[in-house]
């Protein structure tokens, strides 16, 4: 198309119409371009010198083109080799049918044939994965030494049998009350079951909470992490101050009330091992031991909160200690009202005696 004279009169024009800033590629191309046809360019040029705005465009793309443009092969190598074309010519298409398949003539609507694609596929579930491996790593807890680990789950066993046996008692004593008659144990049966458990709860609860608070004392005589004098020691006294009183209480508000001391304890021994008083495996430890154990009282709970109208409440150690009261007042009463009736008959008798001697006078 270059080789025409109109054409060659465009981009001539557009380099006559570009600034002195043109892109060397534009002057590479000018002046590969032979005198006589560069002549013949200014010629036609000053003949017609408004036509160039009619072509600016064209000149735009031109500009475009050249600048993208590897170097212009001069006229020596636009000739065609008519050897090479016939040697090709004489060649035989070679045929590979286990290349042709269905999907091998299909052209591609949303991408390019044989092009990779360059944007990598996103997994969707990435961050729920990467969620799932952190949980796991928490609760591989692989730093703990094994002693420590083994003695810990030990010690939470006694919690999840009690939770889970107040959870069936009290799903037998509601097929009791529904269908006459529970489905391994009577529903008496059932709730005296349910009654001694409740004690062997709490009370384990509040012996778990103290040996809580006794971890700091042992920490302060091997002077781990520095001695901190009654700070740390505090942690020992207010454990227990809290735990026991929680046995005089009933079983729903014992149950919360311990919930809530091993919730504060998890905390504070988190700050402890932030402080540096404890190992640094210790707060992952204690965060598992507490997580269970917190899931043992809210099922304790929930299964009780299903037959609160069903069972009779055993009197506690406050109905107990009402009840002495009561019974020492009674007693009380009746010692005063004894005293009293002595003091009368008394009093009567030596009336008595006063008429007698006056009968005999």
């Amino acid at each position: 198309m270059l080789r025409s004279g109109r054409a060659s009169l465009f981009a001539r024009s557009a380099l006559r119409s570009t600034t002195p800033r043109a892109t060397s590629s534009i002057a590479r191309f000018a002046t590969q371009t032979s005198k006589p046809r560069i002549a013949q360019i200014e010629k036609f040029g000053r003949s017609k010198n408004l036509a160039l705005t009619a072509y600016r465009p064209l000149s735009t793309s031109l500009q475009r083109c050249s600048a993208t443009a590897p170097t212009h092969p001069s006229a020596s190598d636009s000739k065609i080799d008519r050897k090479h074309e016939k040697a090709v010519a004489r060649d035989e298409l070679e045929q590979h049918p286990e290349d042709v398949s269905m999907e091998s003539s299909v052209h591609q609507v949303f991408e390019e044939k044989g092009v990779p694609d360059t944007e990598p596929d996103v997994d969707m579930l990435a961050g729920v994965y990467s969620d799932i491996k952190t949980i796991k790593e928490t609760f591989a807890l692989n730093e703990v030494p094994r002693e420590a680990f083994f003695v810990g789950l030990a010690g939470v066993i006694p919690y999840l049998a009690t939770s889970a046996s107040t959870v069936y008692l009290a799903w037998d004593i509601n097929h009791a009350a529904m269908d006459g008659q529970g489905f391994l144990l009577s529903g008496e049966s059932a709730e005296l079951l349910l009654h001694i458990l409740e004690p062997l709860q709490i009370g384990y609860g509040a012996v778990i909470i103290s040996f809580l608070g006794a971890i700091h004392w042992g920490l302060e005589w091997a002077k781990y992490g520095g001695e901190h004098g009654y700070r740390r020691y505090a942690y020992g006294v207010v454990a227990p101050a809290v735990a026991w009183p929680t046995l005089l209480l009933p079983v729903e508000y014992a149950l919360i009330s311990q919930f809530t001391a091993f919730t504060f304890l998890y905390f504070a021994d988190a700050r402890a091992c932030v402080r540096g008083w404890t190992p640094h495996w210790y707060m992952t430890y204690r965060f598992v031991l507490t997580f269970v154990v917190g899931a043992s009282i809210v099922i304790s709970l929930i299964g009780r909160g299903q037959i609160a109208d069903k069972i009779s409440r055993l009197p506690g150690p406050a109905d107990r200690l009402k009840a002495l009261r009561e019974t020492q007042m009674e007693e009380i009463e009746k010692e005063e009202r004894m005293r009293r009736a002595r003091i009368v008959a008394a009093d009567e008798a030596e009336e008595a005696d006063d008429d007698d001697e006056e009968d005999d006078e």
